[in-house]
C-alpha cells in the first residue's frame, strides 16, 4: 500500500506546516511541487504533500481520485450560532524532523522552487509538548490505532478509487489559556472526559454527554470509527494552541466528528470548544506515492 510514509512516521519533534495558494497553471504547478518535494533520502526530514480535493480531481488520473471527497468550502455550523471556519487553500506541505534547522532548510528549498506556481498563504511552526500532551496538559491521540493497524485507517484500500491516498483534516485551535487554567483539575477532567495525570477515561456515570471524549468519538452500530491524529502544539506563551492533523481513508467520519463537536447533530456542543477556538479549517487529499510518481516531470534537477 503506497501511502505517504511520513503520515505514520512517529518520533519527530519539530514540524512545519505550509498552506499554499495556486498562482500558476494547475497541472504544471502540481507537478512542479511534487518535483520539489522529491527529496533525497539524506535530507534529514520527512515530507507529506496534499492538495485541495477539487484541485487534485482536476489534475490526477481518474483512478487516483478518491470518491466523494469535497473541499472545506463552508463553515461547520452548530448549536447556538457556533461555527468552525472554512479556510480552504490549494496545497498543503508538512515537513517533520528532529531538528528545527532541517525543517527550515527543507521548507526553504521546496518553497524556493515553486515561486512561479504557488504563494505561501499560511506557515505554522509546530512542536511536541511533553512527548504526547497538548497545551491543556492532557494526553493527545490516546485513541489512535496501533502502529500495525494505522495503515488501514490512514489509506484508502486497494481496489478502490484513490487507493493508497488519505484524507486530511487540518485545523488550528487557539486555546483560551487564562480561562482554562483558572479551572480546577476536576473541572478540566469533566470537560475532557479523561483523568489528567494518567489519561484514564471517566466512568460512564461520571462522563458528561458534552465532554470532549463523548462528542469527538464517532460510532456506527456500536463500533467506534478510528482516525489517526498527528496533532502538535503551536505558538508561544501569549498565544498558543493545537494544530489538528487528522488522517483517514474516510472523510465522512472526520466531518461527523466536527459536526458532533459543534452540536450540529442535535446533541450538545463539545465543552472543550468553549475553551479553544477553531481559527482555520481545510480538507486535503494526500495522494498515494504511486499517484505522485505518475505526475513527476521528466526533467531532473541535479542541483
Amino acid at each position: 500500500m503506497s501511502y505517504q510514509s511520513g503520515i505514520t512516521g512517529l518520533g519527530t519533534t519539530d514540524h512545519g506546516y505550509y498552506e499554499l495558494t495556486l498562482t500558476g497553471a494547475p497541472a504544471e504547478s502540481v507537478s512542479a511541487l511534487i518535483d520539489a518535494c522529491n527529496l533525497p533520502s539524506t535530507a534529514g526530514a520527512s515530507v507529506v504533500l496534499g492538495f485541495r480535493p477539487t484541485l487534485w480531481a482536476e489534475v490526477a488520473a481518474p483512478q487516483d481520485v478518491p470518491e466523494g471527497v469535497h473541499d472545506f468550502s463552508e463553515p461547520i455550523r452548530g448549536e447556538g450560532g457556533y461555527s468552525m471556519p472554512a479556510t480552504q487553500r490549494d496545497a498543503w506541505l508538512w515537513i517533520a524532523s528532529s531538528s528545527r534547522s532541517q525543517v527550515f532548510d527543507v521548507a526553504e528549498h521546496i518553497l524556493g522552487k515553486v515561486t512561479d506556481h504557488f504563494s505561501l498563504a499560511q506557515e505554522t511552526v509546530g512542536w511536541v509538548y511533553e512527548k504526547n500532551r497538548d497545551l491543556t496538559g492532557f494526553e493527545d491521540g490516546t485513541e489512535n490505532p496501533g502502529v500495525f493497524e494505522a495503515p488501514s485507517v490512514v489509506a484508502i484500500p486497494e481496489g478502490q478509487p484513490g487507493a493508497g491516498a488519505s484524507v486530511l483534516l487540518f485545523q488550528h485551535w487557539l486555546h483560551q489559556a487564562t480561562e482554562w487554567n483558572s479551572l480546577s483539575v476536576e473541572e478540566q477532567e469533566r470537560i475532557i472526559g479523561r483523568t489528567k495525570p494518567d489519561s484514564v477515561e471517566l466512568d460512564e456515570d461520571a462522563m458528561p454527554d458534552s465532554s470532549h471524549v463523548s462528542r469527538s468519538v464517532v460510532e456506527v452500530d456500536g463500533e467506534e470509527l478510528d482516525v489517526f491524529r498527528r496533532n502538535v502544539s503551536y505558538g508561544g506563551v501569549k498565544d498558543h494552541g493545537t494544530v489538528f492533523v487528522g488522517f483517514s481513508f474516510d472523510q465522512w467520519r472526520l466531518e461527523e466528528m466536527l459536526r458532533r463537536m459543534a452540536g450540529a447533530d442535535g446533541g450538545p456542543r463539545d465543552m472543550l470548544t468553549r475553551f479553544t477556538t477553531a481559527t482555520s479549517g481545510s480538507w486535503y487529499v494526500i495522494p498515494s506515492v504511486r499517484a505522485l510518481l505518475s505526475l513527476l516531470t521528466d526533467d531532473e534537477d541535479e542541483d
